[in-house]
């Protein structure tokens, strides 16, 4: 695979885990209490922060040729 199309991908499972994210918030304020809320919110959170990372390589990276 091209590099470019390496960072298209690495880019979609960035937007992925985001998505996953957010609906795991969402389950974890809505719906669970106690000890199973802590767990969803830190596995939440964990997906946010790899998306993040993913995103700052995809950026700062730069173009491909």
């Amino acid at each position: 695979m091209s590099p470019a199309l390496i960072k298209m991908w690495v880019a979609l499972s960035a937007l992925g885990l985001m998505f996953i994210a957010v609906m795991a918030i969402m389950l974890s304020r809505t719906k669970l209490k106690g000890v199973f809320r802590i767990l969803v919110s830190t596995f939440a959170y964990l997906c946010m922060f790899v998306a993040g990372i993913l995103m700052l390589l995809v950026v700062f990276t730069g173009p491909t040729n």
